[in-house]
């Protein structure tokens, strides 16, 4: 059972992030979101076409302009805040590696800390014990905040990935979070190459086995555009197509940009699986 918020999710129900950046320079959208109204407005439609948690952003994952964490808690307390008022039932995720930003964040309504740095401040588990939140547990293959990886080799990327995400996913059960709220991450892109995420994406499988809900974070990344030789804004049918692979494979949660597709595709998903039954079915019944 993976319990986030106020909700509860089975073991084979898939569950959408959706992408709030709060930056001006984003690698998709450019800032679409930066404002508060179109960032309102981007949540309301999340949630409409099937989201069930919010992942609001505060700085770019890619190197950029500096923004310190003053800054990043400029852009996403007070609308972590307004995201709680308006929509009481919605799970709240921050993106972030800093535990001051995690504390003022949790205080004003978030429900899980996505980590996508691979606990680089070993203090951000502990604010989401103490707050009783969930955590993201994310492979990053120690690299530093915002830094691209160069030349990185593993004799084994999947296993790796093992012992770093349950390793910390077993130290945030320790300190207190609960069992139910910490997932893990092969982290996409995070201190791979390409052939690395390929791989990651190929032994899902193996991540699921070690009993933690698994959540990838796919939306047009770079190793979708590199496979396929396509540049941002023509990565969604990769993404998709990985989505799928991913969702066969048993990961559970999913941070997306494009939700309402991302939906369609794990619901069909689910019911080729025989998890889900088709929403409507008059086909040979008339």
């Amino acid at each position: 059972m993976l319990r986030l918020g106020k909700r509860e999710f089975g073991p084979h129900e898939p569950v959408i992030m959706a992408i709030v950046n709060r930056t001006p320079d984003s690698f998709y959208d450019q800032g679409a979101t930066f404002r508060d109204e179109p960032a309102l407005a981007r949540v309301e439609q999340a949630v409409a076409d099937g989201a069930a948690i919010i992942d609001i952003g505060g700085v770019k994952a890619g190197p950029g302009e500096e923004v310190t964490a003053e800054e990043e808690a400029r852009r996403t307390v007070g609308f972590v805040a307004e995201v709680r008022r308006r929509f009481p039932d919605v799970i709240i995720s921050v993106d972030t590696w800093r535990a001051d930003v995690g504390e003022a964040v949790c205080e004003a309504g978030a429900d899980l800390l996505n980590d996508a740095w691979g606990g680089v401040d070993p203090g951000l588990a502990e604010v989401a014990a103490r707050h009783r939140v969930g955590l993201v547990c994310t492979h990053a293959g120690g690299a530093e905040p915002r830094t691209r990886p160069h030349r990185i080799e593993y004799d084994d990327v999947m296993a790796d990935i093992l012992d770093v995400t349950v390793g910390l996913a077993e130290r945030a059960l320790a300190l207190g979070v609960p069992r139910e709220s910490i997932m893990i991450d092969p982290g996409h892109d995070f201190g791979k190459n390409t052939r690395h995420s390929l791989e990651a994406t190929r032994r899902l499988d193996e991540m699921v086995a070690t009993g933690w809900p698994v959540l990838v974070s796919l939306s047009n990344k770079d190793f979708v555009g590199e496979t396929l030789d396509r540049p941002v804004k023509e990565r969604v049918v990769g993404t998709l197509a990985t989505t799928a692979v991913s969702a066969w494979l048993g990961a559970q949660v999913y941070r997306v940009h494009e939700v309402a597709e991302t939906r369609q595709v794990l619901d069909m998903v689910s019911a080729i699986a025989g998890h889900r039954a088709p929403a409507v079915a008059r086909r040979g019944l008339a």
